[in-house]
């Protein structure tokens, strides 16, 4: 890792050590045994991006404190963690009632990050694991995210000169994955074939926050063989319905 980074991280970790209240330049050059102006240097940095404030300055010294940016990421992972507690259960019943794997998918940095996966009892097992991210032009749950993101994000996500399968590596057509995005907001799903892993199929619906918001997508993936005819029709019955079970817990009514 590079110095001045763990320098910044052991200067945030003095303030959780002290309970997060004020530290002056002195104090926690002293306390952490960085030079005062090596620790200046990296105070200031992390002032500029509003992960600590000065609360005062003088000539001989400076006081700090905790940022607002680090409420704004601790909210975030916050919202994430309570998120994964109240899908949890609503996953574990609609993986035991389709017996396919499903995905709690998020959008991270933007990318699209797995944070939960409950698995069936088929021999099949996903690349996918809780942590992993992938590109969210390829898959049911990424594309899904995709879709309801701000058009401004769409076109910054899908700006590289040229986007690939995973699965074959062929160039991905943008102006068909534009009118697939499109069609994902139309109809209220995402359905994939072999994006992610080949002879697999994925089926993902949103979650929504109580301002309406798509904060994640519920996707469920197996063999394509299990997603045909009527199976199909009870796979994507039961993920929607859990979808706004889930999206009803975190607060979200339905206007129609």
């Amino acid at each position: 890792m590079n110095q001045s980074i763990q320098k910044a991280l052991q200067i945030l970790d003095l303030f959780i050590e002290e309970g997060g209240g004020e530290l002056t330049l002195h104090q926690i050059s002293e306390k952490t045994n960085i030079p005062k102006p090596t620790a200046y240097r990296i105070l200031t940095t992390l002032e500029s991006g509003d992960i600590l404030y000065k609360t005062k300055s003088s000539r001989h010294d400076s006081r700090y404190r905790l940022g607002l940016k680090l409420l704004e990421l601790g909210q975030l992972v916050s919202d994430q963690l309570e998120l994964r507690g109240i899908a949890l259960p609503f996953m574990q019943q609609l993986a035991k009632d389709i017996n396919e794997v499903v995905h709690l998918v998020i959008v991270n940095q933007n990318k699209a990050t797995y944070i939960e996966k409950v698995e069936s009892t088929r021999a099949l097992r996903l690349v996918t694991r809780i942590g992993k991210s992938t590109p969210l032009y390829t898959g049911s749950g990424p594309k899904l995210l995709l879709a309801h993101l701000p058009l401004e994000k769409q076109q910054e996500i899908l700006a590289e000169s040229e986007l690939y399968s995973l699965t074959d590596h062929t160039p991905i057509d943008k102006t068909k994955l534009w009118e697939e995005l499109a069609e994902i907001r139309k109809q209220g799903f995402a359905f994939s074939i072999a994006e992610q892993d080949a002879d697999t199929t994925g089926v993902s619906y949103p979650i929504y926050d109580y301002r309406g918001k798509v904060i994640a997508a519920l996707a469920v993936s197996g063999l394509s063989s299990y997603f045909e005819g009527e199976r199909l029709e009870m796979i994507k019955e039961k993920t929607q319905a859990t979808a706004q079970q889930i999206s009803k817990e975190l607060g979200y009514r339905d206007k129609d």
